[in-house]
């Protein structure tokens, strides 16, 4: 919707009008965003994000209204829910979730139900976010700190296209119980040829917008499941005629982004299967700290977008987490979401622009760069994206 409102650096709360008398008013857009800051160094990370989001939004005339609402071990500790109802209204009343990170040793020895992994996967089942997004690009100035050689991942740029709300961990029926005397546990992969059909149809339209190269990770050599999904893969390719498919097993596609990560464009794979994958291709990138994704729905529906690191308990409180892939997950909201390209746009700049001017978190930290905090770095790319927005205009 259309209004004219008023633009500041936002704490994570819906604002009334009242508290935004006397800022700099302009005509903007208005965004509804459900903020879900979570565990660990969630809440530090989230902070960082959304000064840095809403000062991009300013200078493209666009206003984020941020509603705070918990998940994880944050909300089991206020409601006894990992996923608590009302938590669950805001983010379907918004526009997109933008999610921190959730879990900690705190909780590690609740029963599984009560976990706080639980709260995520029901956001996700709850939104029908079934199409995860998770791109794993090296950049140029931090390839030296990949776990691989330079020459191997120089140049990486892969999207992984993960379906997010069936398979193995949400097949039914599924369960430990007793045979002939001992327990036995067992779960139940299963895919409808409508749910391959939908996360293929993303990875094909994601595929023909990079490259126009996608690779379908499966096992169909053992597994029916993995015939069914190759099969609708290969008959959608027919209304894809730019785009070159290839097919690959499970093992094999993990031997091989490590061989050769740059053989892969864009990959389209299942819940378990793009679970390893996302996470063995993160860390060509050099850290966790680096990485955004997207899971996103239905058209017209909100998606959540949140970074592929954890909740890193071991350092929470201490100004010491890398906020980039928080920002970048935002960045991907705003283009994939919320249809704001130049506001992702201008984050990604910004991330680019401190990274080139050698800042860097602990877990990026190179020789002849300058140790920042998660404070300081979301400080620098506030002030990037104000200098960026001043010189503009």
């Amino acid at each position: 919707m259309q209004a004219c409102v008023a633009v500041r650096v936002a704490p994570v709360v819906a604002r009334p009008a009242a508290a935004r008398r006397g800022r700099l008013q302009v005509c903007a857009a208005t965004h509804k965003i459900a903020v879900l800051p979570g565990d660990g160094i969630g809440p530090e990370i989230t902070a960082a994000c959304l000064q840095v989001l809403t000062e991009a939004g300013r200078a493209e005339g666009e206003e984020f209204v941020y509603t705070e609402a918990p998940i994880g071990g944050a909300a089991i500790d206020a409601t006894g829910d990992p996923y608590p109802a009302s938590t669950e209204e805001i983010c379907k009343a918004s526009d997109s979730v933008l999610l921190a990170c959730i879990g900690g040793y705190k909780w590690d020895s609740l029963p599984n139900s009560q976990r706080p992994e639980k709260g995520l996967l029901r956001l996700r089942a709850s939104l029908n976010a079934f199409a995860n997004l998770r791109p794993a690009v090296v950049l140029p100035q931090l390839a030296d700190a990949s776990s691989l050689k330079r020459e191997v991942v120089e140049g990486v740029d892969i999207l992984i296209v993960r379906e997010l709300v069936g398979g193995i961990y949400f097949g039914e029926p599924r369960g430990i119980e007793v045979r002939n005397g001992e327990r036995v546990g067992f779960n139940t992969d299963i895919y409808s040829e409508s749910e391959v059909e939908r996360i293929a149809r993303v990875a094909f339209e994601a595929a023909m917008k990079r490259g126009k190269r996608l690779c379908s990770v499966e096992k169909s050599n053992v597994l029916e499941v993995s015939q069914l999904w190759k099969d609708v893969v290969i008959r959608l390719a027919g209304e894809y005629p730019e785009v070159e498919l290839s097919h690959m097993y499970i093992d094999n596609a993990a031997m091989q982004m490590i061989r050769n990560p740059r053989e892969f464009d864009t990959i389209v794979t299942g819940n378990i299967f793009g679970d390893i994958l996302s996470d063995e291709a993160s860390m060509l990138t050099g850290s966790l700290g680096m990485l955004p994704s997207a899971s996103i729905s239905e058209p017209g529906k909100p998606g959540i977008y949140e970074p592929v690191h954890g909740s890193a308990p071991d350092i929470a409180g201490q100004d010491k987490a890398n906020p980039l892939a928080m920002v970048l997950s935002a960045a991907m909201m705003c283009r994939y979401g919320l249809n704001l390209p130049k506001v992702a746009d201008r984050l990604e700049a910004a991330v680019t622009a401190a990274l080139d001017a050698g800042y860097r978190t602990g877990d990026i930290m190179q020789p002849g760069c300058t140790l920042v905090g998660c404070r300081q770095m979301g400080e620098v790319l506030l002030n990037t994206v104000t200098e960026a927005a001043a010189a503009k205009a």
